[in-house]
């Protein structure tokens, strides 16, 4: 049995136009407050090579690079109970309420970070007029990740190719 566990608040702006919906924090993103805390989760190299930059140090400047790039975080699992970072252990969850979310931003398309985060997603928007795509999880458990795909679908987001 896991234990009842709370996610973060989203981080975007009124000109984020990419939402990265994951599923739920892992352990180490609960430690550190943050999405993706990680080191080991691809996301954060992946999401800045493809802008050309470093990898910020600081949540501080995570939260800034995203919002600079206009990209909005997101798990679409806000509660849960959950037994370590497992996403298939993820029982009793609230899932997220994005229609606020897609309200007050200019969110155009939005990137579904992996299986669980799809599946969610899917059984609650699934009538929603906004493309979305699945992608392999960042995740440091997945060995199936592609960071092509991810470039792919980030150019689309901002390039609508």
């Amino acid at each position: 049995m896991g234990e009842l566990v709370y996610g973060f608040e989203p981080v975007y702006d009124k000109d984020s136009k990419l939402l990265i919906l994951g599923s739920f924090p892992s352990v180490k993103s609960r430690k550190t407050e943050f999405y993706y805390g990680n080191r080991q989760n691809r996301f954060w190299r992946v999401v800045c090579s493809y802008f050309g930059e470093s990898v910020p140090e600081t949540t501080e400047e995570k939260r800034r690079f995203v919002l600079r790039r206009n990209i909005a975080l997101w798990d679409i699992v806000t509660e849960c109970e959950i037994v370590g970072s497992q996403d298939s252990t993820i029982k009793n969850f609230k899932v997220a309420d994005i229609n606020s979310l897609l309200q007050n931003s200019k969110v155009g398309f939005i990137i579904l970070n992996g299986s669980k985060a799809f599946s969610v997603f899917e059984a609650n928007y699934a009538s929603l007029q906004i493309p979305y795509v699945k992608l392999p999880s960042t995740s440091p458990a997945n060995t199936r990740f592609n960071e092509e795909e991810w470039k792919d679908a980030i150019s689309r987001a901002f390039n609508g190719t």
